[in-house]
């Protein structure tokens, strides 16, 4: 495993939309490896692959220590409610903004080992699969946010 560069706000690459992925194969697995080591190292809960300057719908988020998903060519369903929480990116470093986001979703997508895997999920871990797959159409939380901000201690930081 290896860490990967991470992209900042400002480099077209996180502006563009991602192809899907093929075939899960060996490759595919160790970038999703090295995804979830630089997520961990950065101190993040999520990342996508164009955070690390590849054009792939992919991502791997851990919105609970030790709950480590991996999806590919994801796709995000059956959203209900709305909730509000402030975010904030590992390619936007130093600044939180208010996003409104679902409350429940439905998200489905190829596992590491390419098998479909399916999940209903709400709260805290709905907002982190959402924000990387906007990631993956080219949209960071910016976009959609309200009271864009440094990071204060009052943001838990």
């Amino acid at each position: 495993m290896a860490l990967r560069n991470i992209f900042h706000e400002g480099d077209p690459i996180l502006r563009k939309k991602c192809r899907e992925v093929d075939k899960v194969d060996d490759r595919i697995r160790t970038i999703l490896d090295d995804m979830i080591e630089t997520m961990r190292d950065a101190g993040g809960v999520g990342l996508a692959a164009p955070q690390i300057g590849i054009m792939r719908r992919m991502f791997v988020a851990e919105p609970e220590p030790g709950e480590v998903y991996c999806f590919v060519n994801p796709e995000i369903s059956d959203v209900e409610g709305m909730q509000e929480s402030d975010e904030g990116c590992l390619s936007v470093p130093g600044y939180v903004g208010t996003v409104e986001r679902p409350e429940r979703i439905r998200i489905r997508g190829l596992d590491r080992d390419g098998n479909m895997q399916e999940y209903v999920l709400e709260g805290f871990p709905a907002i982190v699969m959402s924000h990387e797959n906007d990631h993956l159409d080219g949209i960071l939380y910016i976009d959609k946010a309200r009271n864009v901000r440094p990071v204060t201690d009052e943001d838990g930081e």
